[in-house]
């Protein structure tokens, strides 16, 4: 009976003789990137600060086009129209949209090339504290027992270095550039990405095909780099995310207090500590630059979060009901 009644639904339905066989050919599998990708689209916070993240990778590359279109170069100065009559700076115009500095040049102009440079510290920082992370963190997680313990101990080293002393330290030995402001960012968060790949590592080695794949006799190094690092891969792209926005307050930290990229390289650590004389009387010189690095580093950190609940539904269904 229940044949007969399953027959005559799939006539119904599909208009012919016999059950729908093309209905589970409709069916499609999606990898795990595919499901994660579909749920990001749908959370439309993180797709917004993914729109702002590509724009500002498109300011980034092409600050030098922009500000010829805009007709002010970064480090062009107007004594006579980027100045009031009293020294002041001039405030948003058609002259200058977002208004002028202390020395009469173009806000706007310096804060797109100062986008270039923080993106560039953020990312590369990251890239590099990533990969010895990654490395140290996977060889201490996998490996354990003492070469655990000695990796482990040499990353709580690296942790407890105060982050402003060293840099400062740096600075007196080099002159302050972008590629120590990348060193010292990369120094300083290398540990924290280690000590997060440790524990995944630590977990995954213990599961079932870790361990088929040492009866099959596969090598260690192999294991880790077919069975081991592809499962890290949603985690690592997750806390990448979070890093750079912590790299880029970074360098603006250290350009602030003139330790990162030296003057007159526009960046918006150098654009505040400037204000700082003036900020009172040219609101705009502080806030916009400000308004930038708020922005950015806002989009990394909601983009972050949607991604890992993209990639680790399940743990954003604990969350929710917590």
């Amino acid at each position: 009976m229940t044949l007969i009644a399953a027959d005559e639904v799939a006539e119904q339905k599909g208009g012919g003789s016999g059950p729908d066989i093309s209905a589970p050919a409709a069916i499609q599998g999606r990898t795990p990137l595919q499901l994660a990708w579909a749920r990001l689209r749908k959370d439309k916070v993180s797709m917004a600060c993914l729109v702002v993240i590509v724009l500002l990778i498109l300011v980034a590359i092409f600050a030098t086009q922009l500000t010829d279109l805009i007709g002010h170069g970064p480090n062009e100065q107007y004594r006579d129209k980027g100045l009031a009559p009293n020294g002041l700076p001039v405030s948003p115009s058609g002259f200058f949209w977002l208004g002028g500095d202390d020395v009469g040049r173009d806000v706007l102009s310096r804060i797109i090339h100062g986008t270039r440079i923080s993106l560039l510290v953020g990312v590369v920082a990251t890239a590099m504290a990533v990969i010895i992370g990654v490395v140290v963190g996977t060889t201490a997680g996998y490996f354990g027992g003492r070469v655990d313990t000695l990796l482990s101990r040499t990353m709580d080293v690296f942790l407890s270095f105060p982050f402003l002393l060293f840099a400062i330290s740096l600075v007196s030995v080099f002159s302050p550039s972008v590629k120590i402001s990348i060193f010292v960012i990369a120094f300083f968060t290398w540990a924290n990405v280690g000590r997060i790949v440790r524990g995944q590592v630590l977990s995954i080695r213990e599961k079932e095909y870790v361990e088929a794949a040492r009866s099959l006799g596969a090598g260690d190094f192999r294991i880790m780099a077919v069975d081991v690092l592809p499962n890290l891969v949603a985690p690592i792209i997750v806390y990448s995310t979070l890093l750079i926005p912590t790299a880029i307050v970074f360098e603006a930290t250290l350009s602030f207090l003139g330790l990162g990229v030296p003057i007159p390289t526009p960046t918006w650590g150098n654009m505040i500590a400037e204000s700082q004389g003036t900020y009172q009387q040219a609101w705009w010189f502080l806030v916009f630059p400000s308004l930038a690095l708020f922005i950015t580093t806002l989009a990394f950190n909601l983009l972050g979060d949607g991604l890992r609940d993209a990639l680790d539904p399940r743990a954003a269904r604990v969350l929710a009901r917590k």
